[in-house]
């Protein structure tokens, strides 16, 4: 069969790729096309359509400045929906875009899966109705979010979070900390790692920040995780820090603790044991803060106190996000700190929520059936 899969960001190229991977085990006749990366492009043997390069626009002014984009964009994805010819359309996280096409995709009569389900239940909660009407089935890797979705007419599956199965993996054959330190040119003082976000404005925003909390600790290193297709010259401009690439994953299981921007990167951590804390900058206001909290109806925005319900980690968000209460909030988490094996323990509660459903190998299987199911009728 032939699969169209969309993905718009770094995390969810690399989610993407690891379906892709599974979808040819499960069907060896797989053919692809896709919006993603480069880790999508070596699954798939072929170029992207578009790179989530020219698609990771984040914030109101950020999305008006490249409208142009944004919309040539669209109009090119469908273009090559329609001229694929494929038997579904997978989307992969990336709401406001990805809705979009799944809604071309239903005039064309194309079935829509939905994996990794857009963060409704947090924020603008008027597109369950648009994921209602245009997707077949929601592949949910967030295990609260059956219930939620099912609640709302929706057939809804957990398959299990990759970023587990991924993050275990990819530690299993990652250097012991002397290697590492030495493979990056660092020094024997505990390891600070900064993980400012994905996006430009996020890195913008975040850094000096981060920076500024790093600088309070001189019996630390502090070195930048990298992010996929960010240039140096970026972080250059609000930092004077070692920059490692294609390391964030290996900075994290040998760091002391972390500064995360919130996203994908804060369940990550968690899962490779380093205590942290979220670091939300944005533009910083009060104001900004309060209409924050009135139009996310989620308790919390960071994945390891999403899935346990309650705070493990300190969110330091807008105007809270300032160097004297990071600095307070990462002093509590350090060694011989009281708050570090409550934050641990949390990590613990989490990982037992999350369950052991490998996640790509279980969407995968119920993708090819369901197709199998379709075609036969």
């Amino acid at each position: 069969m032939h699969y169209f899969i969309s993905a718009g960001e770094a995390s969810g190229d690399l989610h993407a790729s690891e379906l892709m991977l599974e979808l040819r085990k499960a069907d060896p006749e797989a053919r692809f096309t896709f919006l993603g990366g480069d880790l999508m492009t070596v699954a798939a043997g072929c170029a992207p359509v578009i790179h989530y390069r020219q698609m990771a626009f984040m914030g109101f002014s950020e999305v008006l400045r490249n409208l142009r984009t944004i919309l040539g964009n669209l109009k090119e994805a469908k273009r090559a929906l329609a001229a694929s010819g494929s038997d579904c359309l997978i989307l992969v996280d990336y709401p406001s875009f990805n809705l979009k096409l799944a809604k071309y995709a239903d005039r064309l009569g194309i079935p829509v899966y939905y994996y990794i389900s857009p963060k409704v239940w947090a924020w603008k909660e008027w597109r369950v109705k648009q994921l209602r009407r245009y997707v077949r089935r929601l592949l949910s890797i967030l295990p609260f979010e059956v219930g939620y979705f099912a609640g709302k007419g929706m057939e809804v599956d957990y398959v299990g979070n990759p970023s587990l199965e991924e993050v275990d993996r990819r530690l299993a054959g990652a250097p012991d900390r002397n290697v590492f330190l030495k493979n990056h040119t660092l020094d024997s003082r505990p390891v600070l790692a900064l993980v400012p976000g994905s996006r430009r404005g996020e890195i913008r925003n975040n850094l000096p920040v981060m920076e500024a909390v790093a600088s309070r600790h001189p019996h630390m290193q502090a070195v930048i995780a990298g992010a996929p297709g960010i240039e140096r010259e970026l972080y250059s401009r609000y930092s004077s820090l070692p920059v490692l690439d294609d390391s964030t994953l290996e900075i994290m299981r040998h760091a002391e603790a972390a500064l995360v921007t919130s996203g994908t990167a804060t369940l990550e951590c968690a899962l490779a044991g380093t205590p942290q804390v979220v670091c939300y900058r944005a533009n910083g206001s009060r104001l900004s803060y309060n209409i924050m909290k009135h139009l996310i109806k989620a308790p919390f925005v960071s994945l390891p106190n999403l899935i346990t319900d309650r705070e493990v980690i300190p969110e330091m968000l807008l105007h809270m996000c300032t160097p004297d209460s990071v600095d307070y909030r990462l002093t509590d988490i350090l060694s011989g700190s009281p708050g570090r094996e409550r934050q641990l323990q949390g990590y613990r509660e989490m990982r037992s929520k999350l369950g052991r459903n490998m996640a790509a190998p279980t969407a995968a299987s119920i993708i090819t059936k369901d197709l199998t199911t379709l075609k036969s009728k």
